[in-house]
């Protein structure tokens, strides 16, 4: 089996590390991994190999790595682990690692390409411009490719090619056309093989309501740290910010009723869930001391944009986005998201 990781950084280097070190020697024997990486990745793994660094210690994970898709070929899984300010980038890349059987992971945060491609409801097929203007990777990486995966765990990059993981390793897949489910044959191979390099598997008939449960919670917290630069305790522990992130969660819950994708949950007992995590700094606020691009539009811009689509009103989402937006942006972090303008 031919699998190409697309974005070494925390996530996708977790993956090509288990997978190139935890694997029973049969499927290990088979799996042909490689990487496609740039700039510093790329010479530190063809340097030393991607370093993965855990509770048992550092270890050197051989791999496979070049710059060029055409020279690694076509692959049949491509895990596609970048963040969102870089999909339209790697877009291609991923479009030329693809035969006629490719399937593609897509591990990333936030509201993706494919989310209305196949879900019935008020916005079926809905192209958001915020995630994907123009549909240029809804054409390049076309949905019925896709397995949508939420990613349940804790890692970080800590240099070029060098990954430490922090906790967890619960990933939820499931099929980007609902329809399909967990009984695609390709998507229980694919879950098989993560399995086996020590990921606690999932499946899951609609991924969408994975990622937008996943999305609830976190387009508050990640944003706020960034702004302000306070771990997530400190966050929910303020009574006035922590009433504003409920305000926002209200506004995204009354959408996801709207397309079709209700949570229960009130924002108080996600909130109740987060603050036992303790002092922790949340992926954005990672980006932003790291001076990285901010994942901005697919967590905020992508709701909102969503809300005017539908004809529901936003304003706590448009302040929160507005302000992480207009700070990204004197920072020169890579703030793309334009103004959309709500539904009458």
């Amino acid at each position: 089996m031919k699998v190409c990781i697309v974005g070494l950084g925390a996530i996708g280097g977790l993956f090509a590390g288990w997978l190139g070190t935890r694997l029973p020697a049969a499927a290990a024997a088979t799996l042909q991994l490689s990487a496609l990486a740039r700039g510093e990745t790329l010479a530190a793994v063809r340097r030393h190999g991607l370093r993965l660094e855990g509770a048992e210690g550092s270890v050197g994970v051989p791999l496979q790595a070049s710059e060029d898709a055409a020279a690694l070929g076509p692959q049949d899984l491509v895990i596609l682990a970048v963040k969102a300010p870089a999909l339209a980038a790697a877009a291609p890349a991923v479009a030329a690692l693809c035969g006629p059987r490719t399937q593609v992971l897509a591990a990333m945060n936030g509201v993706p390409w494919w989310f209305f491609e196949r879900l019935p409801g008020r916005c079926q097929g809905l192209v958001l411009d915020s995630v994907d203007a123009g549909g240029v990777v809804r054409a390049l990486i076309p949905a019925e490719r896709v397995i949508g995966c939420v990613v349940h765990l804790s890692s970080a990059a800590v240099a070029p090619g060098q990954v430490r993981h922090v906790n967890g390793q619960g990933l939820i897949l499931g099929r980007a056309d609902p329809g399909t489910g967990g009984s695609d044959g390709r998507l229980q191979t694919v879950a098989a093989l993560l399995s086996s390099a020590g990921f606690a598997v999932t499946l899951s008939e609609r991924i969408q309501r994975e990622v937008w449960f996943k999305l609830w919670g976190n387009m508050t917290m990640n944003p706020i740290s960034a702004l302000t630069g306070a771990t997530c305790d400190r966050i929910l522990d303020d009574p006035l910010v922590r009433n504003f992130c409920s305000a926002v969660m209200l506004e995204a819950q009354a959408i996801g009723a709207a397309f079709g994708i209700p949570i229960e949950q009130r924002p108080e007992e996600r909130h109740d869930v987060t603050r036992k995590l303790g002092a922790f700094k949340t992926s954005m606020l990672q980006d932003l001391q790291a001076g990285r691009p901010l994942e901005i539009d697919a967590l905020l811009g992508a709701v909102r944009e969503i809300g005017a689509h539908i004809g529901i009103a936003t304003p706590n989402v448009d302040a929160l986005f507005g302000l992480v937006r207009l700070m990204a942006a004197t920072r020169g972090l890579g703030a793309t998201g334009k103004p959309v303008s709500l539904a009458a």
